[in-house]
């Protein structure tokens, strides 16, 4: 199963990549919603084989997962492996510049399921596929809204 959407930040494609690629951050961001988040490689600066340890509560039941970066083109594009208990999931992430000042994000998430309550948790998802479509959009959207917000506070003091 597989959700993917395009959006347009106001930003040039390697201010993008490195806005997307803040991965402190995001680690900072998962903490502060209760999720347990670890760096487990020993990498010095971005790239393929960075990877993560993470444990989350979702749907009142703690999940842990594995996260590797599989691929890292800079400014382009990376992919995420993701593994749980029953699940596969890959992120991926594609820039293109449309412009000096404007690049247009497509991401994605597809999952695989990897054992009969994997296929059974996907299967349930498909049943709602359209909505849950529309919450992955909505939640890219607001997503690339705020890093435009903290790329034009980065350089409003430029």
């Amino acid at each position: 199963m597989k959700f993917s959407t395009k959006e347009d930040i106001e930003a040039p494609i390697e201010d993008a990549f490195a806005l997307f690629t803040d991965f402190d951050q995001f680690e900072r961001s998962a903490l502060r919603r209760g999720g347990d988040v670890r760096r487990t490689d020993k990498l010095r600066q971005n790239g393929a084989g960075m990877s993560w340890a993470a444990q989350f509560k979702l749907r009142g039941k703690m999940r842990k997962i594995t996260a590797e970066m599989t691929e890292f083109t800079a400014p382009e594009n990376y992919c995420l492996e993701m593994q749980g208990n029953d699940i596969v999931a890959f992120a991926t992430l594609d820039l293109m510049p449309l412009s000096k000042s404007r690049t247009r994000a497509s991401m994605a998430i597809e999952l695989k399921p990897k054992s009969l309550s994997g296929r059974l948790m996907v299967q349930t998802l498909r049943l709602g596929k359209t909505r849950l479509d529309k919450r992955f959009k909505a939640k890219a959207a607001d997503f690339v809204r705020v890093l435009e917000r903290e790329y034009k506070s980065r350089t409003a003091g430029v």
